[in-house]
């Protein structure tokens, strides 16, 4: 009894220590407040998983993160033409210094040339040896007081390949592209081949909302928990080995 009380209180001082004063560590797991039970394989039993983060989440602890099995997270830099994420430099260095494979993604807006956005992204992100590659983050953006343009499916498409080209071009590896069921439905994103695709879907698997669709990654959840870092995360799974992972990263990190 004794023996079990002291390795309890042993392990508490190791979680606690360091932790940010009025920060509530919490415990030292990948968790999930609102967790679904998935059809088939559970994401959390995939052998690697990641995050992403933005400026909403103002405070993350990279290194409680990496020791709780967060091997990579995506991290927002850019939007349209002239928005910078005004935490990504921030998430960026504290993520590399923690040992987080770590990579950016711009959120594509309809109302700027997508050249346009690929340079200004490219302004933004530096090319770091050994990061992940670009993603694409495509999704109708309801909330936007400024832009209202909803360009047909093959148009979408078109603005796409012209973005992820020119990113290529720089950084030296195709970007993924990252969305959602209804915006690949709506823009007909099956006829993309030959790409990688990081899918959202936080009821259903890959498999049922986007049927037929291989799949890098998967954002299983918006209400993960991490110790040390405050508030709901996006964590996300990926599609294979810890092998196949670091086979991946071999091949398509940044050079």
């Amino acid at each position: 009894m004794f023996k079990k009380f002291a390795i309890t209180a042993v392990l508490a001082l190791v979680a606690a220590c360091g932790a940010p004063s009025g920060t509530s560590v919490g415990p030292m797991i990948i968790g999930d407040s609102d967790p679904v039970r998935f059809s088939g394989k559970q994401p959390t039993t995939f052998a690697v998983r990641g995050m992403d983060a933005a400026r909403f989440q103002k405070s993350v602890d990279w290194v409680r993160a990496k020791a709780v099995g967060i091997e990579f997270v995506f991290l927002k830099a850019t939007e349209g033409g002239d928005l910078k994420d005004i935490k990504f430099r921030d998430h960026w260095r504290g993520a590399g210094r923690a040992g987080v494979a770590r990579g950016a993604y711009h959120f594509y807006y309809f109302c700027t040339d997508p050249a346009t956005q690929a340079r200004f992204f490219i302004q933004n992100v530096p090319r770091t040896k050994g990061s992940l590659p670009p993603v694409l983050d495509m999704e109708w953006n309801p909330f936007s007081p400024t832009c209202k343009r909803r360009p047909d499916g093959a148009t979408v498409r078109a603005e796409m390949k012209v973005w992820m080209d020119i990113v290529e071009a720089h950084y030296g590896q195709r970007p993924i592209i990252y969305t959602t069921p209804r915006f690949y439905k709506e823009n007909g994103l099956s006829a993309i081949k030959r790409e990688e695709f990081w899918l959202r879907t936080t009821a259903k698997t890959p498999r049922e909302a986007f049927p037929g669709q291989p799949w890098r990654f998967w954002q299983y959840t918006a209400t993960g928990t991490l110790p040390g870092t405050p508030g709901a995360v996006d964590i996300n799974a990926f599609n294979g080995s810890a092998e196949d992972w670091a086979a991946w990263r071999a091949r398509r990190s940044v050079q």
